[in-house]
């Protein structure tokens, strides 16, 4: 059974984004009894589940094994998958993987490309490993300077590129991924893009006051918001075992009790999704945990943040110490 319920409007969600925890007030959520919950992608019209699918977890893997977890991940209830070519052998594996269900999925992209004709290209070789005809949403990916978004906003540059290639009916929507506050906001000035992929993690948020602006921005224009680095609980540090996560340059959390609470203080802002980090273990957690997701209480939110400033965030703020 499914219960859609249309809460509030976007302003009301950036006025809440000012202290936390936030309201979920303005963002569409379809409620699935005993499943998860998808909620609406900004102004696009689409629904997606709340937890999304990072294709770098295919990276090296089978074609068995991305057949297996792609399955496995579809029938848990995640509708949105996400990949890029930087991610290794993961957009050769997800193709195949992912073919019976494609029509039922939301399929996200991205180009690390700055100028348009690379851009083209690089859309045109995703296109073809995925095995599809079109990507739902194609990102301009790793936004971190200044510098990036002159080059794509350019008479040459990858946004053009983006534009051609929604009017070719190659994609549909159009977003950004940034780890740059600076960089997505100024991006964000510069062009009305559908959705922005973006760091919502506790350690950086209280740490290192990363993210409250940029999220309140989005809202304000009515984008919709993908949540990375849900459940990084922290840099990697000397001693930490790499081998067990290859994907994540961070220690992701793999403590059940742990990632509900990270991952119920990223939900319990008003994203869309949160992706999974590139690790089999967390997507199943993901998997797991995300129906049982409620907003953060106060006093729960209130504990998180006193556990966060004590964290070394992974991204902080200019300015922050």
């Amino acid at each position: 059974m499914h219960r859609r319920a249309f809460l509030g409007q976007t302003a009301a969600a950036a006025a809440g984004l000012g202290s936390f925890p936030a309201t979920l007030a303005a963002i569409e959520r379809v409620m699935v009894s005993g499943g998860i919950e998808r909620r609406a992608l900004g102004r696009t019209g689409e629904t997606l589940s709340v937890i999304a699918f990072g294709g770098i977890v295919l990276n090296h893997g089978t074609p068995e094994y991305a057949a297996q977890l792609v399955r496995d991940a579809f029938e848990a209830g995640v509708t949105h998958f996400d990949v890029a070519p930087q991610y290794g052998t993961a957009e050769e594996l997800l193709g195949p993987a992912l073919k019976p269900f494609r029509t039922q999925v939301f399929l996200s992209c991205k180009t690390l490309q700055r100028r348009r004709d690379a851009a083209t290209a690089d859309l045109n070789r995703s296109l073809q490993r995925l095995r599809t005809n079109h990507v739902d949403l194609y990102q301009l990916h790793s936004m971190s300077k200044l510098e990036d978004v002159d080059a794509v906003c350019d008479d040459d540059g990858a946004l053009r590129a983006l534009e051609d290639a929604r009017r070719a009916g190659k994609v549909r929507f159009l977003g950004f991924s940034a780890h740059s506050e600076e960089a997505a906001l100024a991006l964000m000035d510069r062009y009305d893009f559908d959705s922005i992929m973006f760091p919502v993690n506790y350690a950086t948020w209280h740490a290192g006051n990363f993210g409250p602006q940029v999220l309140a921005r989005a809202r304000e224009k009515g984008m919709g918001i993908i949540a990375i680095k849900s459940l990084a609980k922290r840099p990697w540090a000397d001693g930490d075992d790499r081998a067990a996560h290859p994907n994540c340059w961070y220690l992701p959390m793999t403590d059940e009790r742990e990632a509900l609470m990270g991952l119920r203080f990223t939900l319990s802002h008003p994203v869309t999704t949160a992706i999974m980090p590139g690790s089999e273990t967390c997507l199943r957690l993901g998997m797991k945990l995300a129906p049982q997701f409620t907003p953060l209480t106060a006093a729960e939110a209130d504990a998180m943040k006193a556990s966060g400033q004590g964290v070394t965030p992974l991204f902080r703020a200019a300015g922050a110490r």
